[in-house]
């Protein structure tokens, strides 16, 4: 391979101010002024250097899938770079036609009560450092982590998905309408 081909398989990351990186063996830990988190790069195969304020990374290997697995790493550390400066918000829309659906925080589960009558309400996890707040028919999720705040509306939506019905006439469940970058109140 020449030296041009070869350059496709590197990339750096410029880490932005305010935000700083460790790295011990394959983990990188983030401290920013929203707060502090980590990310595991064992089973993502890019190499990893710190220098001054950028992060350097190249390729085990020199294959197509290796430079899609290398761009990936990047917008990882990009959005958890992004995050710990502003954050993130995810707003969700309770809908429902006939009864009324609660939802509720009680520590790290999320409690959705009296989707579609039933009397057990179902219950799904916050992953992460995210903050849900119900807000009467809005739930609103804020964070750092765009992945960790991303899993939890995925399980919100999952949680009031119906089944064994006609999903273009039973509506009712919860689901995102807004993403942005910054943290709203």
């Amino acid at each position: 391979m020449s030296t041009n081909q070869l350059e496709k398989f590197q990339d750096e990351v410029v880490i932005p101010e305010g935000v700083t990186v460790t790295q011990q063996k394959h983990m990188l830990t983030f401290v920013g002024p929203l707060g502090k988190t980590h990310k595991s790069f064992r089973k993502i195969p890019v190499k990893l250097e710190i220098a001054e304020n950028k992060i350097s990374m190249t390729t085990i290997n020199h294959k197509k899938r290796d430079y899609a697995i290398l761009h990936a790493a990047r917008s990882v550390i990009r959005n958890i770079c992004e995050g710990l400066i502003d954050g993130y918000t995810i707003k969700m829309k309770v809908v429902f036609a006939h009864f009324p659906i609660t939802v509720k925080v009680e520590g790290k589960d999320i409690i959705i009560e009296n989707f579609q009558g039933e009397r057990a309400p179902r219950k799904t996890v916050i992953v992460g450092n995210t903050k849900v707040i119900p807000k009467g028919e809005d739930v609103i999720l804020t964070g750092e982590v765009w992945t960790d705040i991303t899993q939890t509306a995925a399980n919100i939506e999952l949680k009031t998905k119906v089944k064994n019905k006609d999903h273009r006439v039973f509506l009712d469940g919860i689901y995102a309408f807004e993403k942005k970058k910054g943290i709203e109140k």
